[in-house]
């Protein structure tokens, strides 16, 4: 792991000296060439696209969802897209700075690379991306509380608020074992249902039980996460859930969330008799072999696994949105539950 850097109280970039300790020399293992300190690779590491997919996926489902039951509207489509991208991009900004400040990284950091941790970013530096990041997923809710109504304003500055709050300010959630819960409120119910929202202005019932293997496996994501740093996380004074419940009450949460998330699937099929949103079972036998692995790894290997549980949320919510997709004709089509707002900026439904 690269050591912990020296840095000013006003977020000063490192001497050269102790940023060339913090690189690699020369080409990386893989014979690219190391990360130069603020690079657009530098910037491209710190936003970490392999944690897109908890963006993604709900709002993947939730189109699906509006699909199944009324008729989409692409632009809010796009930009329920983008806008949950921009917040999972200021959220990792967020806690880049934040754990950097906050001591919770350090040299014996397991988990990747952290720009402002390793010298590639200074927190000066990060914290204007995180504000530019916000200002552009303003511009975006802007857009959307313009075409869905006053509801999604609130949303999002909620949203806005809990990504930075996760790491920062006077109580991180993430620091005091609230990491899990706004996981699943905010990447499961807030991200499909307003998915579902923006799209065709209705409250559905189908989203809120559509949200919960989403955010279930979002949070499946972050547990992992907080096993591998629980040792790491006390010394800074992290109350995660890993670090209250330890390793083995950890592990239950984590296969009580694989329970939840392919339960959903099977009382839907069953309620609908709808054959085909039992399509996420498919990935049943990936999500048994990866809670075997992660039950036999401990420290720097948990990465793997991190990383196969965002795959394994990927797999999950291409199966089930496809299968609420095939599912269009079983599940009931919804015409109330609009709020005014929604009604007059929803278009016409015929010519």
């Amino acid at each position: 792991m690269t050591p912990s850097l020296e840095r000013s109280s006003e977020g000063a970039a490192p001497s050269p000296e102790v940023a060339a300790r913090a690189l690699p020399e020369g080409p990386s293992p893989g014979g690219e060439p190391a990360i130069r300190p603020g690079s657009f690779r530098a910037w491209i590491l710190a936003s970490r696209p392999q944690t897109l997919t908890a963006a993604i996926v709900p709002v993947l489902v939730g189109t699906a969802v509006s699909h199944a039951i009324a008729t989409i509207r692409v632009g809010p489509a796009v930009a329920a897209l983008v806008g949950a991208m921009l917040l999972q991009i200021a959220a990792n900004f967020a806690n880049d700075v934040f754990d950097h400040e906050k001591g919770a990284d350090t040299a014996e950091r397991l988990g990747p690379t952290r720009a402002v941790q390793s010298g590639l970013l200074t927190g000066r530096a990060v914290r204007r991306g995180l504000l530019v990041t916000i200002a552009l997923s303003l511009a975006v809710g802007g857009y959307l509380t313009a075409t869905a109504g006053w509801p999604i304003l609130a949303i999002g500055i909620a949203a806005i608020l809990s990504a930075v709050a996760y790491t920062g300010g006077p109580y991180p959630l993430g620091y005091n074992g609230l990491g899990d819960v706004f996981v699943m409120l905010f990447f499961g119910f807030v991200a499909v249902t307003g998915t579902v929202y923006v799209e065709t202005g209705i409250l559905s019932p189908l989203a809120v039980v559509a949200s919960v293997p989403v955010g279930a496996l979002a949070t499946c994501i972050l547990v992992v996460n907080n096993l591998r740093d629980r040792h790491t996380d006390i010394k800074a004074g992290k109350r995660t859930l890993a670090v209250r419940l330890g390793r083995r009450g950890v592990l239950a949460e984590y296969l009580l969330l694989l329970v939840a998330s392919y339960a959903v699937p099977v009382v839907l099929a069953a309620v609908y008799r709808a054959p085909s949103l039992l399509l996420p079972l498919a990935s049943l036998p990936v999500a048994g072999q990866l809670f075997r692995r992660i039950r036999a790894t401990e420290g720097r290997a948990l990465n793997a696994c991190l990383a196969s549980t965002a795959k394994l949320l990927l797999l999950f919510g291409v199966l089930f949105g496809a299968g609420m997709y095939l599912a269009t004709g079983h599940l009931p089509r919804a015409s109330e539950g609009r709020s005014p707002d929604a009604a007059r900026a929803a278009p016409p439904a015929g010519p």
